[in-house]
């Protein structure tokens, strides 16, 4: 498993109700996230390959993109998938104060409604933590498919992405340029093994 940020050992610290990093099952259900949008030059894709396939997914959402294209939350919406917020402008914690942090989150909130949480990178402080707790579930990961790297190939991402998930996985892809190339490769193909092997894709819910 690669968290990003921090080994999953520690995760054990924190309250499980206020904090996810991967759905404890012997189902074959996977938890698809998209991190980073939406853009219209990738979100669409993304969406029309998911609905395909009839998988559903969970998309942290930048809100200075919602403010710049509110239509693709609502398509998001509307085609059943959940969304979380990811802060208003993609800020590291670690770089950034906790008051201004907070601030970030509640400028994104004004934008659309959610209790589902993603640090931007993995990485937050404590108090920050502690801060939002009560508002929000932080939601981490136990899949990082590095779709956002310059030296990972569209096959080596797929690899990774396969190789890595088991039954109750939270797997992150983005929707940002950067990844766009290896993301339209790998989402299809990822899809596709995982659904003739018996498993379904849903988003992040209350209930999880």
């Amino acid at each position: 498993m690669n968290s990003g940020f921090i080994q999953p050992f520690f995760f054990r610290f924190f309250n499980k109700e206020h904090f996810l990093y991967k759905l404890e099952t012997k189902e074959k259900v996977v938890y698809l996230t998209f991190d980073d949008g939406p853009i219209p030059e990738i979100t669409p894709d993304i969406l029309k390959i998911l609905r395909e396939r009839d998988c559903k997914a969970t998309f942290f959402c930048v809100g200075d993109n919602i403010r710049k294209h509110p239509a693709i939350l609502e398509k998001i919406l509307h085609e059943g998938h959940s969304v979380g917020n990811h802060t208003f402008h993609h800020l590291n914690g670690w770089k950034t104060n906790t008051r201004n942090y907070v601030e970030e989150v509640h400028q994104c909130r004004d934008y659309f409604s959610t209790t589902l949480f993603r640090p931007p990178y993995g990485k937050f402080k404590l108090s920050q933590y502690y801060a939002l707790r009560k508002e929000y579930r932080f939601i981490l990961w136990s899949l990082l498919t590095r779709d956002y790297s310059s030296r990972v190939s569209p096959k080596k991402c797929l690899e990774i992405a396969i190789k890595h998930t088991q039954p109750g996985s939270i797997v992150v892809f983005h929707d940002n340029l950067k990844a766009k190339d290896k993301l339209l490769y790998t989402l299809p193909r990822y899809l596709d093994h995982f659904l003739d092997k018996g498993y379904r894709f849903e988003r992040i819910g209350l209930d999880h």
